[in-house]
């Protein structure tokens, strides 16, 4: 058995956003209809946070998963580099994903993670507003943090909504601008570089995606009507943003307590399960409905789930191999 091997540039060739933001939205259903299957991640800490003391700055995620509307298996291995890979200009993701047969156990492929983790990043928060905003199209959005994931997070929403104001901050006044020039013909409205994080807080979507390990966002700013995306690795908002939520919704309940913007308050007992109103899965089947968004606070945390990621490189490796891309290789010989 061959083992198809697929590089970035044959992904990018295959898979528009389009395609991933139908990808997630058909796993987050099938998840929460309980076909899929996403164990919690595991988590190798190279010095990312204490008590490991190695000096790489750095961790990595198994995270495996069963796709059941693709009859796929797979695990994708990924890490953020804070020190090394920065210090030689890389990248601050890198990843690689592997498919499995799930009845056979044959490596079907093996392929670039990296670029289908910020496609799927961005689309997850796109496909997720559809189902708290339903039918409205035109919305304003508060994004911080102008890197590669803020230009995901834009491509997705403009993909499914009318951006009619996008706010922008980002600590580095360069970064921002650059960020503008790259995008202003995706967004369909205008692009609004802001000095003060302040103000991009007041907008119908706000999305922090940034490495930030000081909460820099305070929940003071953030109005009825509005569904605060919390997505980065460490806790970019204060206290008060989460605990002035009027509802929590979760990816995977157990990841979200145990890393990123929850972890200290879960720890310190002030979030729990019950704490958490739905999953998005919950969402997605239709099992679970928060209401009218315009009296509440909303606050999503999607942690970022496995199978998300495995369900776009199966429909990728599915696409390569019938347009004969790729190379393979003989693991067995």
């Amino acid at each position: 058995m061959n083992t198809m091997l697929l590089k970035q540039s044959d992904i990018q060739k295959i898979i528009s956003m389009q395609d991933v933001i139908d990808i997630v939205d058909k796993t987050f259903v099938d998840l929460g209809e309980g076909k899929t299957i996403n164990p919690t991640k595991l988590n190798l800490n190279l010095g990312d946070s204490e008590p490991t003391n190695l000096p790489y700055k750095a961790s990595l995620n198994a995270m495996p998963a069963y796709i059941a509307w693709q009859d796929m298996a797979g695990q994708k291995w990924a890490g953020g580099w804070g020190k090394g890979r920065r210090e030689i200009g890389r990248p601050f993701i890198n990843a690689l994903i592997m498919l499995v047969h799930p009845n056979y156990g044959d490596f079907l492929a093996v392929m670039d993670g990296a670029w289908i983790t910020n496609m799927r990043t961005g689309a997850q928060t796109a496909v997720i507003l559809r189902y708290l905003l339903k039918d409205k199209k035109d919305i304003t959005v508060g994004l911080y943090g102008a890197g590669v994931q803020g230009r995901t997070q834009t491509e997705a929403l403009t993909t499914i909504f009318n951006v009619q104001k996008l706010y922008v901050y980002d600590p580095v006044p360069a970064a921002a601008a650059k960020f503008k020039e790259e995008m202003k013909d995706k967004v369909q409205g205008e692009i609004i570089l802001v000095d003060h994080p302040k103000d991009a807080a007041k907008a119908d979507a706000v999305i922090t995606v940034t490495p930030a390990t000081q909460a820099f966002l305070k929940g003071e700013w953030l109005e009825k009507g509005t569904i605060y995306f919390a997505m980065g690795s460490y806790q970019e908002c204060d206290d008060e943003a989460i605990l002035g939520a009027d509802k929590l919704i979760c990816d995977h309940v157990g990841q979200c307590l145990h890393r990123g913007n929850l972890k200290a308050l879960a720890e310190q007992g002030k979030i729990t399960e019950e704490s958490v109103y739905c999953t998005v899965g919950e969402l997605a089947a239709g099992l679970k409905d928060v209401g009218s968004v315009a009296d509440q606070k909303l606050l999503v945390v999607p942690i970022g789930m496995g199978c998300l990621d495995v369900a776009v490189a199966g429909i990728a490796y599915r696409k390569a191999f019938s347009l004969g891309m790729g190379e393979t290789f003989a693991f067995d010989e």
